[in-house]
């Protein structure tokens, strides 16, 4: 037991660093450009075809490119930032990469659905842009930009452990070094568990917070 707690322990924080630094990563970076492609889609408060065609299909590309392949795209970039391309200050780059489109086009998506009569109310009383976005269409949907934050972290986490197979450190790498190179059941089970139990804490967590925010 104490072996395992040797080898595992250390991988747990490395996990927990990459997932909270890519997810916050994600936010601040993935809802301005969520944001700003419900303004520029077609019928959108200010409409831009061409900048919306070139914004969507560079989300559609980075969605579309499986994580493992991203990884090995963005070596470069990760041995330019951080000095290497492997550990737990590296992964935090691919991790980023792939979930900001992915929360970008849920932000999409969840503020197109804000009601169009809501939007011409606050029209209508000369709210501009910045009003519009941060006093309608966000408080309107953030229950569901709660529940998209949780899907984004969630993903994070098995993208996290994937990372692992080419050196991304934390639990995954722990799974695939000792667990499956090194064929001990009980270090890959653990690593497992902890994964899952992630998972189960962070949904946990993300549906209390939606209950609260939803004053629907």
């Amino acid at each position: 037991m104490n072996e395992i707690l040797e080898i595992i322990l250390p991988a747990i924080p490395q996990s927990l660093v990459m997932i909270f630094a890519s997810s916050l990563i994600a936010v601040l970076l993935g809802m301005p450009l969520g944001i700003l492609m419900t303004l520029t889609r077609p019928g959108g408060l200010r409409e831009r075809a061409k900048l919306y065609s070139v914004l969507d299909s560079v989300t559609n590309f980075l969605r579309s490119v499986p994580f493992i392949i991203l990884m090995l795209i963005l070596i470069p970039l990760m041995r330019l930032i951080v000095g290497k391309a492997y550990g737990t200050a590296a992964t935090i780059i691919p991790l980023s990469v792939s979930a900001i489109p992915f929360f970008a086009r849920l932000m999409e998506g969840y503020l197109s659905q804000v009601d169009m009569g809501v939007l011409e109310a606050a029209q209508s009383m000369g709210s501009n842009d910045f009003q519009i976005v941060f006093r309608v269409l966000i408080p309107e949907a953030l229950p569901q930009i709660v529940n998209g934050i949780t899907m984004m972290i969630i993903n994070i986490i098995g993208y996290s452990a994937m990372a692992g197979t080419i050196g991304g450190g934390g639990l995954g790498e722990v799974a695939v070094r000792y667990g499956y190179n090194y064929r001990r059941d009980d270090v890959l089970w653990a690593a497992v568990i902890i994964i899952v139990a992630l998972v189960q804490i962070t949904q946990f967590v993300g549906n209390r917070i939606e209950k609260k925010v939803n004053k629907r």
